[in-house]
């Protein structure tokens, strides 16, 4: 019998977008979260004595900024070798032998495949042979499964691989490759990498993305870690997934229709936050989105900003320190009839301009196209941000709409009563 990890995606040093722009955000701890995960990651291995670790690529976010971030992977790196646990790694996108320009020289435990043609390792001792191959490049787009070797009798077989698999959203079309294809070469494990959202393909053989070991952003919710893989004497395996995050990442989805007041809005929200602090044990990030056709919604529309500090006085408060918003979407919507009785008059047609838009995509996509050349000329970071809008994204163009209409309204009509 013997154990491994499987991880990947660690993207250790990933910057940490904009957050200094939000008022008490958890900046520090997020900048080097990615590193206290993996220090996890290391405690764990060394707690359980496994027999080694499988990194599955994009163990760096690209090029160094400074050697820092390699000499932290040699020094934890080195805890391992001191403990007798080899890391076998393949490069993904990220860390492609193209793009990276920075290297170090690694401890003797850890083993790079090579990123020309797949190569194997044997671990003679285990009865155990890794497969794999790295980037050479940063865009693959051919399935390298194809050219792994078939499985070697006698032992067992681990492929590894950076892929988009079928395709998965989100993510570049890297690598891909079918689950057939992947059992055609008959090996017992495939530890993937590329996908960051935990997954499992197969069953019998266990075919894996774990996931990344640490949340980077509001796309990348709920617990994050590793899967343990122990394998008896048959050769069976047996995964078990390992949270190592320690900050976590949010959604607060609230439906506020059958609420009249915001207070109730606030109660609602409270009761979220008080069960996400019961599950959790450790620093949250989170984003509330407040849905729903509802009698709030005119007090909530009225001010929001107001609204939306009291959501985050209330986390602070309750949560000691634990909660973070990140985020407060107000996209409820009023009552039919209640937000323009005078549905002829400029603010009627305001609303009736706002429907069009939603109901018909054709005019939905010309109003994006519109944007383009606006769009073309912000920063480089707002255009790549996680919660970034694409005028060619109508679903994000529709979500936006929603949360401007209630704004301009409340404008409108103030000054209306001036």
């Amino acid at each position: 019998m013997f154990s491994f990890i499987h991880t990947a995606d660690i993207h250790l040093d990933s910057p940490v977008l904009r957050l200094e722009e939000y008022g008490g955000a958890p900046v520090e701890g997020l900048r080097h979260a990615t590193r206290r995960a993996l220090e996890s990651l290391i405690e764990l291995a060394l707690a359980r004595h496994v027999d080694f670790i499988l990194i599955g690529g994009d163990l760096y976010d690209g090029d160094w900024k400074d050697y820092n971030t390699g000499l932290y992977f040699v020094s934890q790196m080195t805890r391992l070798r001191e403990a007798g646990i080899p890391v076998y790694i393949i490069k993904g996108n990220h860390d492609a032998a193209s793009k990276m320009t920075r290297a170090l020289r690694l401890p003797e435990n850890v083993y790079i495949f090579p990123t020309s043609r797949p190569g194997t390792f044997y671990l003679d001792d285990l009865g155990v042979a890794i497969h794999g191959q790295g980037f050479e490049r940063q865009a693959v787009w051919e399935d390298l499964s194809a050219g792994y070797p078939l499985a070697i009798s006698g032992y067992f077989n681990i492929g590894m691989l950076h892929t988009c698999a079928t395709g998965r959203e989100g993510h570049e079309s890297y690598a891909p490759c079918t689950v057939g294809g992947l059992l055609s070469r008959g090996y017992d494990y495939w530890a993937l990498g590329h996908v960051h959202q935990r997954e499992i393909l197969h069953k019998d053989p266990l075919i894996v993305f774990p996931g990344n070991i640490q949340g980077r952003h509001i796309r990348e919710t709920g617990p994050r870690g590793c899967m343990l893989i122990t394998v008896d004497d048959r050769g069976s395996a047996v995964p078990e997934f390992c949270p190592l995050d320690v900050v976590r990442w949010l959604r607060c989805e609230i439906d506020a229709s059958d609420m009249d007041r915001c207070l109730d809005v606030l109660d609602c929200i409270r009761m979220h936050l008080e069960g996400f602090l019961e599950e959790n044990d450790l620093p949250l990030v989170v984003r509330i989105e407040i849905t729903g056709i509802s009698g709030a919604h005119t007090e909530l529309a009225a001010d929001p900003e107001h609204w939306r500090n009291e959501v985050r006085s209330m986390a602070i408060d309750m949560g000691s320190g634990r909660i973070w918003i990140e985020k407060v979407m107000l996209r409820t919507r009023p009552p039919s009839g209640i937000e323009a009785p005078d549905l002829d008059g400029p603010v009627g047609e305001i609303l009736r301009s706002f429907e069009d838009l939603h109901s018909d995509p054709a005019r939905l996509k010309a109003f994006g196209g519109s944007l383009m050349d606006l769009w073309k000329k912000l920063p480089r970071e707002l255009k790549t941000d996680p919660d970034a809008i694409s005028p060619d994204n109508l679903d994000r163009l529709a979500s936006m709409l929603d949360q401007v209409r209630p704004i301009l309204l409340h404008r409108l009509r103030s000054r209306g009563t001036e």
